[in-house]
């Protein structure tokens, strides 16, 4: 995972934030990896299970996860799914 010195504390909020997501995505057959969050305000996360292939992946990623981290983290631009 990309954690430059100064995004040390960015890493950790959103770390936070989807600690608390995860068991509803758990709920569903899923889970949710952090892969990266970059220096710009990316994160980057791998969808398992039951989220990967679902026709609903895409919207929990941007309805879901994505409002609720720059909601609870302002660095958070913008969030991606990766392979």
């Amino acid at each position: 995972m990309n954690t430059p010195t100064g995004n040390a504390t960015v890493v950790g909020q959103v770390e936070k934030v989807l600690s608390l997501i995860r068991p509803a995505v758990q709920a569903d057959g899923g889970d949710l990896e952090l892969v990266d969050v970059t220096s710009d305000g990316i994160v980057r996360i791998r969808l398992h299970g039951a989220c990967v292939g679902c026709p609903s992946a895409s919207a929990t990623l941007q309805l879901g996860i994505e409002r609720n981290l720059r909601q609870h983290v302002p660095q958070v631009k913008r969030v991606e799914a990766v392979a």
